[in-house]
């Protein structure tokens, strides 16, 4: 998501418009000028990067909230301790590693470097604003996005993962799996020169992310009873479904911060009429993907499904995602309309699959972000589907195999599963030693 950085708008329009009125104007005085409207530019952008990446790290409050309510009682405190440690440990990863590795010397190469990140802002100190916003600001936007894909993972093989397992597993993926995908597009890679395209993430964040969470559900296995031995699925139902709907809602509000951000500046005018519509879209393809969910799930079972309404707004959310910034309102809405219906028949058929995704996440993100990857070249007609679809297999080959990799290692060696017994228990009494809500009952008798 690098950018180069526009410099001019409202504030040279009116810098320019002073300076002409003022008789005589000297090239000091106009030099000045330049200099403040470059300045108010290096501002602006530094704002968005902040206050965007500020809503992006509000929708990690939102994947606790919609995993915490999704999950069984038993297993609500270790959820929520793995949202918190999760976006902490993917900070600091990218930090370590990650950020040099996506961004650093990649130059439609495969990988970036290895190296700690470091600001470098002393030119703007001394009165440069070429580089059109501060570092650090672009390192806290691209930062935030990483722990989304991890949030991913962590819904998919919720009740039957050990915690520290889960969290190497987190490492991995946010210092190299996630920046080396990320480097071939966003770091100016080799499928950024082949032309393809993904504006905030629908393959780059939310496809890694379910990728990686198919691999671990696969190799992880279901939790105990939750498929019988005649291939049917017992319905293990999450604890809370308000916890659910608020978590969806924050992830709706961050997702302005996720899909406008990635504009990735607010120097001008065409800048802001940009954000303006992303924001607009994004919300729009929500709303398409909450309706349509509702609509077929009467049709299909005869009764309006809340899960599925909730799944259907953040599927209308990751298929947006790749191109928030070209469709019209109303083909925002068919986008995210379509991702709803996708997740509605996808959630069934992974059951079928015997996969156990305790919250849909590879539903809504994996399937619904090649969808919206693929959507692209509907409203921009600079994108080819070649493209897309070569992007689509690349990084979803690269994320399988990568993942499968550091699963097998971990189950190998450290182990992933809990036992039956701690299972049966838990993984709140036996991981942590507490409960989410000790009130409803004790032990073994807990729901």
């Amino acid at each position: 998501m690098k950018i180069s950085m526009k410099t001019t708008g409202l504030a040279g329009l009116i810098g320019a418009a002073t300076l002409a009125m003022i008789e005589p104007a000297s090239a000091q005085d106009a030099a000045a000028a330049s200099g403040v409207s470059a300045e108010t530019g290096y501002i602006f952008n530094t704002f968005s990067f902040l206050i965007h990446g500020a809503l992006v790290m509000w929708m990690a409050a939102g994947f606790a909230m919609l995993e915490a309510g999704l999950v069984r009682s038993k297993n609500v405190a270790t959820i929520l301790l793995k949202n918190v440690a999760l976006f902490a440990a993917a900070g600091i990863m990218y930090y370590l590693i990650g950020y040099n590795l996506m961004y650093a010397g990649v130059d439609g190469g495969w990988i970036g470097s290895f190296g700690i990140w470091g600001a470098d802002d002393a030119a703007a100190l001394a009165g440069d604003y070429s580089a059109g916003y501060a570092s650090t600001s672009d390192w806290f936007f691209q930062m935030v996005f990483v722990a989304t894909a991890a949030s991913v993972v962590s819904g998919t093989v919720a009740e039957r993962i050990k915690l520290w397992p889960f969290m190497i597993f987190t490492v991995v993926l946010t210092s190299v799996i996630y920046p080396i995908t990320g480097s071939w597009q966003w770091g100016g890679g080799w499928l950024s020169e082949m032309g393809f395209y993904d504006f905030a993430g629908s393959t780059l964040v939310h496809s890694v992310g379910g990728w990686a969470a198919l691999t671990g559900a696969i190799i992880l296995g279901a939790r105990k009873g939750k498929f019988g031995a005649d291939g049917s699925v017992h319905p293990m139902p999450g604890s809370n479904l308000t916890l659910a709907t608020i978590g969806t809602m924050i992830l709706w509000l961050g997702w302005f911060g996720f899909n406008g951000g990635s504009q990735l500046a607010m120097s001008t005018a065409s800048d802001v009429i940009a954000i303006a519509n992303i924001y607009a879209n994004t919300s729009m393809a929500a709303a398409g993907g909450v309706i349509a969910a509702m609509i077929l799930t009467q049709i299909l079972y005869k009764k309006v499904d809340l899960t599925m309404a909730l799944n259907g707004a953040l599927a209308g959310l990751v298929s947006i995602t790749a191109g928030p910034d070209t469709p019209t309102i109303g083909a925002a809405i068919i986008i995210g309309a379509i991702g709803g219906i996708l997740v509605v028949i996808a959630v069934p058929l992974v059951d079928k699959c015997k996969i156990d995704d305790v919250v849909g996440a590879v539903s809504v993100h994996l399937v619904c972000g090649i969808w919206g990857t693929l959507a692209v070249p509907i409203t921009n007609a600079d994108v080819t589907f070649g493209a897309q679809l070569t992007g689509v297999v690349s990084i979803g080959a690269f994320t399988l195999v990568t993942s499968a990799i550091v699963w097998l290692i971990i189950k190998y060696t450290v182990g992933l599963r809990l036992s039956e017994e701690d299972e049966a228990l838990g993984t709140d009494a036996a991981e942590l030693g507490l409960e989410a809500y000790p009130e409803f009952g004790k032990g073994s008798q807990r729901f």
